[in-house]
Order: C-alpha cells, then structure tokens, then sequence
C-alpha cells in the first residue's frame, strides 16, 4: 500500500511538472495568436458644409499577431507586441446613417509595455497587469465613391488621412501553461484615443476612438 501511494505521488508529481512554466528573471518567450481590435467611437461629427450630426461608424478588425516578452525579474516583464496592420470599414452614422460604406483605413498600433507578473515564477497560472506607450499609426485612408458623393458631388473623389497619437494602453491578462516551455497568453487592453479625420475638400472632424483589444495567442519559452 505504501509503494501504490508513493508512485501516486511520483505520478502526480511528474504530471504537475508537466505544466509548470517558469516565467523566471532572464526568460525570454514569444507567443503567435489572433488580436481583435475594436474603436468604441464617439463624437466625430463632420463639420461644415455637412447635413447636422455627420458622423463616421469604425467596424472591428481581427489580425494575426504575437509578442516577444523579456522577464526583468521574476515578477516584472517588458513586453513588445507584434501584428500585422488591422483594416477597419469605416460607415455612415448619424445623418449618414444608411449610406453604407464611406472609406478603410489600416491601423498599427505600435506599443512597449511594462507589466508585473502575479503569482511565483513557476505557477502553472499567472495573472498580470501592464501598462503602455503606444503610437496609433494610420495608413492607406481611402473614401468612396459614397463619401465623394455625400461631401463633393460631381467633383474629384475625396481623400482622407487621419492624424497619429501617443496614447497610454493599460492592459491586464494572464499566461496559463500548457507544459514547462508552452503557454497560452490571454489578454484585454483599452485606450483612450482621440484623434482628427480630415477630408481632401477642407472638413474635419474631431474623434474619439477608444479602442479596446483581446488578443489569444500560443507562446513558447526560449
């Protein structure tokens, strides 16, 4: 009886071990997943000459992403996040309201974060906290036919850029380990972004997209 306890207890052990990361001082680890990036837009409203209360709908953008993480000390990590440029669908609102599809514009966020880490650095489950600086970059602006028709009927089809920020990005997540090098990284991020979209014929419009983020990866401990 007391051998089938003790190779229990070996057995239990070795599996347990199986699933002990160990997100220790000097560990570097990389993940590769999926981030799905939503704008929470408010205001926005196109300014004059416009139908009153123009505004623009931001529609969510899913993106493959990852990261590479450096742990500082056991408990306090910098993390670079790594993704491919989202393309958001930019809609009438509003006034506009019906008018389907005015533009796209691609987003990179580009951010360093410092986090810590709860939980000992072998725990098979560690919550943590962060917080980022991160530069909201925007590319590629394109208007439609729509939006040509709705700001400069029968004129030359109107662009649009929409202005760069720094912004802070608080973020909080958690690594559960698959085994002692694999890991799943499960994290939420939400920022306060406010920003202008000019159009080609001279308006504007002031925005707040406030975009939050969840992102499910695959790391690996190298």
């Amino acid at each position: 009886m007391k051998l089938y306890t003790k190779l229990l207890t070996i057995a239990a052990a070795t599996l347990l071990s199986q699933n002990v990361l160990a997100q220790s001082a000097g560990t570097w680890m990389g993940r590769i997943g999926l981030t799905t990036l939503t704008p929470e837009v408010s205001g926005g409203v196109l300014s004059a000459p416009s139908f009153p209360n123009s505004t623009t709908a931001v529609g969510p953008a899913t993106q493959i992403s990852g990261g590479i993480t450096y742990m500082y000390t056991d408990n306090i990590s910098v993390d670079l996040p790594l993704a491919l440029p989202f393309t958001h669908t930019l809609s009438g609102s509003g006034a506009l309201q019906g008018a389907g599809k005015i533009g796209q514009v691609d987003a990179l966020p580009a951010s360093v974060f410092l986090q810590y880490r709860f939980m000992e650095a072998n725990s098979a489950f560690r919550p943590y906290v962060g917080i980022g600086a991160t530069y909201a970059y925007f590319f590629n602006a394109k208007g439609s036919a729509a939006l040509t028709a709705l700001t400069n009927p029968g004129g030359t089809p109107t662009t649009l850029t929409i202005d760069p920020q720094f912004i802070l990005t608080p973020q909080v997540g958690f690594a559960f380990a698959l085994s002692d090098t694999t890991f799943i990284d499960v994290v939420y991020t939400k920022s306060i972004l406010k920003t202008t979209t000019k159009l080609s014929t001279g308006q504007h419009a002031d925005v707040n997209l406030d975009p939050s983020s969840i992102s499910l990866t695959l790391g690996f401990k190298f």
